[in-house]
């Protein structure tokens, strides 16, 4: 099981452009390395999760197109393997975001969750408002969107948005436990099922990555696919009338 860590402890673990290709890097290699099933996603120290964005390199035009965070939530939400987000401190804007397109969310019960895009001049109208309203509902997604409210780990437990709160010094234990606890489930049903709930909302390239990742991948493993195949090379007709039975 890997155990991904942004370790920016003195900016809140804010995500920046680097931070961004780190962890997107970090993604990848978990998605090809057959010995990983399972990822914890977790913020350095006690106090912070992730808040967001780091605001000098949003606000710079010539910075704002090269920070990846969209591909960060993509990769989250295409691996076909669980990620588990152990939310240890308060989770904000992006990182708020960050947790949600996670599969689970296990906080610490010092967390603290919420959006603040429109007190300083930003916002999310993607994952941050469509998944964030497949979580907690479209009343309370605005909720958190229009009014920017803090919300405890209590708060966000009884809405919906995380699922479960354990004291700060159980939080990594319980995050890898859950992750430990999914790996023993079947690969391919779970990887099916992520990429279901992400075919959802990512329309063709969600659809995409369930045939190839999961479909093609099993297919590829068949006697069908394989008698086609060393037929095309042996050039004669493939014996395909016992598959269609």
């Amino acid at each position: 099981m890997l155990t991904i860590t942004i370790d920016r402890q003195e900016s809140g673990n804010k995500l920046r452009a680097q931070t961004c290709n780190e962890l997107i890097d970090a993604l990848q290699r978990f998605r090809l390395d057959p010995a990983l099933q399972a990822a914890v996603l977790t913020g350095a120290g006690e106090k912070f999760f992730c808040i967001g964005g780091e605001h000098d390199e949003l606000t710079r035009l010539d910075q704002s197109a090269v920070i990846p965070i969209i591909d960060v939530y993509q990769s989250i939400d295409t691996i076909g393997k669980p990620i588990i987000a152990a939310v240890n401190g308060f989770a904000v804007g992006g990182g708020n975001v960050l947790h949600t397109v996670c599969d689970l969310t296990i906080a610490s019960e010092s967390a603290v969750f919420r959006q603040v895009g429109p007190m300083v001049g930003s916002f999310d109208a993607g994952y941050g408002t469509w998944y964030l309203e497949d979580t907690i509902g479209r009343k309370r997604a605005k909720e958190m969107w229009y009014l920017n409210k803090k919300y405890s780990a209590a708060q966000a437990l009884s809405i919906g948005l995380v699922n479960e709160v354990v004291p700060i010094d159980q939080l990594q234990s319980r995050a890898r436990e859950v992750a430990q606890d999914i790996s023993h489930r079947s690969p391919l049903a779970i990887g099916a099922l992520k990429g279901a709930f992400s075919a959802r909302h990512n329309g063709v390239s969600g659809q995409a990555r369930l045939a190839h990742d999961q479909l093609l991948t099993l297919y590829l493993a068949t006697d069908e696919a394989h008698e086609v195949a060393t037929s095309f090379a042996e050039r004669r007709q493939p014996d395909a009338k016992t598959f269609w039975t």
